[in-house]
């Protein structure tokens, strides 16, 4: 019996809430995606049970409903027709769910985003500054050679101008362009300017005094190495800058007036009012660490807040709190294990998220950057995992409370400073009592963090496929690549662009990314893990929902729906949880040649506008 597309939108509406708590609506291939005002008036119970709807979840403020290929556009047609809406697209919904997200979890998002795409770079230099450090405090004589040098220049870059690819990636992030975002990076780490880093060794420092309508503005010249939410915030007011004059300035001068003025108001803003901002916040966050690593209870709340300080790029001036206690006869420096349980904490939360993890995306960032935070370059692991997913950097403070804690109560200190973590081991005085700080606030991160942190949108991720499948998987390269994962070849043959498929539709993209095949087999395999969403009546196509909302299409031939379904088998019905390479489908190519329609067999990312990255092709 065919769907009541219209019944169908009409109980959807109902369940919930209404029209007046919709704040928009989109569809995709198989769902259609919702905002919703007050979720307390959603009955999920009953959703669940309207004819049409094949399942539901809710992933980043979007209320989800699985309805399935070829029937989810008609049923959101007849859901704007009910509702009196207008058609939105996957973008505007995107948008809506972010506007009602509470502000700390956009300004977690947005650094999030920030972060993610330069992960990489800071990784591969954390390791790098870690084993370099390493092996100059192991062999001191390797620390005066040349190659020590080089090594030590090549894994500072990332951090040395880390500003620079922050404004960057931000600019991408916020939507302006993004190589103002770079001036503006290179403007705060400028030659000119005293090095961050260093600040606080100096007696005094050079500033500007700008004389504004009889005003005096003294602003001190103070780079920002190091620093991540002052650049992030920069960057956010020259992009609101920017789209601004876009909007008001006339399209003959656009091009000198934008730039010129973004970047001087911007810079102008930024050294006069973000950086006196942060300049204070230094000074009394160091006036605070010094009062408080006086006791144990003091280290413990040092150990607890250093990540934070991490975040925003002050970490560096506790340099001056170690330099101190090593300058006094017979110094011995106690803010080191503080430092060191903090960022080993980080370590061991992050660890636990990439044991954790499904997802693979989430695994081969996770390693890698606790391996980083345990050789104590922690940015990775804070960024790219901890701040991002919130809970484990909170597991990480609790983790790091304890270990500065028994730190300061044992009265470990080091004698020297620069290290943390395994490096560490380098410099301290008591050896066992540090491994003991170690395994203290590393273990209890790592088990805090398993407990309280689940697989964000686990509820929507496939379950597991059948323990018996009925054939052998069958083991294909992966074709498409975007930043949700991997997606494997479905059946032997040719690959070809999705733009030289045989079908203008296909062809331009409208059903989403992806590649076309040219088959030398009859048979359909899986190309990810996941869950069937759909199975064309006439059998020639099927959706498959995979993880990260990776909605995927097999469609063989073009124009084989007339088929009607002769030549086409499945093995598979909606709702089946399937494993990659797992068979799928047989079909004639003999009988689609004879209808005198195209074999191509067509596989695409639907939803591949929800990805960065997106890469398709042989080579991917």
């Amino acid at each position: 019996m065919a769907l009541d597309y219209k019944k169908c939108a009409e109980e959807i509406v109902s369940h919930i809430g209404g029209r007046e708590n919709i704040v928009q609506a989109a569809h995709c291939a198989t769902r259609l995606r919702l905002v919703i005002k007050d979720n307390g008036k959603v009955d999920k119970k009953a959703l669940e049970n309207v004819d049409g709807v094949k399942g539901m979840f809710e992933n980043n403020g979007q209320l989800q409903l699985i309805i399935g290929t070829g029937t989810v556009n008609k049923v959101y047609a007849e859901f704007l027709n009910v509702t009196g809406m207008t058609e939105a697209t996957k973008d505007d919904v995107k948008a809506a769910a972010a506007a009602g997200q509470p502000i700390w979890k956009r300004i977690l998002k947005a650094i999030g985003d920030v972060f993610v795409p330069i992960l990489p770079a800071i990784v591969a230099s954390g390791l790098m500054m870690g084993f370099v450090e390493a092996m100059g405090k192991v062999y001191p004589q390797f620390a005066s050679t040349s190659w020590y040098d080089f090594l030590d220049m090549v894994a500072n870059t990332a951090f040395a101008y880390l500003p620079v690819i922050v404004a960057i990636s931000a600019a991408r992030v916020f939507g302006g362009n993004t190589f103002l975002g770079a001036v503006i990076g290179l403007a705060m780490i400028h030659a000119n300017l005293v090095n961050a880093w260093v600040v606080g060794s100096l007696s005094s420092i050079p500033a500007w005094d700008f004389d504004i309508f009889g005003f005096i503005v003294s602003v001190q010249k103070v780079g920002y190495q190091g620093h991540v939410i002052p650049v992030i915030i920069a960057v956010w007011l020259m992009c609101s800058i920017e789209k601004w004059l876009h909007k008001h300035t006339p399209e003959m001068i656009d091009l000198f007036v934008v730039p010129f003025t973004t970047v001087l108001v911007t810079t102008f803003l930024t050294f006069t009012i973000i950086g006196p901002i942060f300049a204070q916040l230094e000074s009394w966050v160091l006036a605070g660490a010094q009062i408080l690593v006086k006791n144990p209870i003091g280290s413990g709340i040092m150990g607890a807040i250093y990540p934070w300080t991490v975040v925003m790029g002050l970490h560096h001036m506790y340099n001056v709190i170690e330099a101190g206690m090593l300058s006094v006869e017979g110094g011995l420096n106690t803010w080191m294990p503080i430092a060191s349980a903090a960022n080993f904490a980080q370590f061991g939360a992050c660890l636990a998220v990439g044991f954790k993890a499904r997802q693979q995306r989430t695994k081969v960032v996770a390693i890698p950057s606790s391996l980083s935070a345990a050789l104590g370059i922690t940015e990775p692991a804070i960024f790219g995992i901890n701040l991002r997913f919130f809970k484990p950097i909170i597991a990480g403070m609790i983790g790091g409370t304890i270990g500065a804690f028994y730190g300061a109560f044992t009265g470990i200190g080091a004698k020297a400073y620069g290290v943390t973590g395994i490096p560490g081991y380098l410099t301290i005085a008591q050896p066992v009592q540090y491994t003991i700080l170690l395994a203290i606030s590393g273990g209890i991160a790592f088990v805090l963090s398993w407990i309280m942190w689940k697989e964000e949108d686990a509820e929507a991720a496939p379950a597991a496929a059948p323990e018996s499948i009925p054939e052998k998987v069958v083991e294909f390269g992966t074709v498409i690549s975007s930043s949700a994962g991997e997606i494997a070849q479905c059946t032997a043959g040719k690959i070809i662009p999705y733009t030289e498929i045989p079908d203008p539709t296909f062809a331009a993209g409208t059903l989403g990314q992806g590649v076309g095949i040219i088959p030398e087999d009859e048979y359909v395999y899986a190309p990810i893990d996941g869950e069937i969403s759909s199975v064309a009546e006439s059998k020639h196509a099927i959706g498959i929902s995979g993880e990260n909302d990776m909605e995927v299409l097999i469609h063989v031939g073009v124009d084989t729906v007339e088929m009607k379904g002769d030549g086409f088998e499945d093995f598979v019905k909606e709702g089946d949880k399937v494993k990659k390479g797992q068979k799928l489908m047989k079909f004639d190519r003999a009988k689609i040649k004879a209808a005198n329609h195209p074999d191509t067999v067509v596989l695409l990312l639907t939803n591949s506008d929800d990805y960065e990255g997106v890469k398709f092709g042989e080579n991917v």
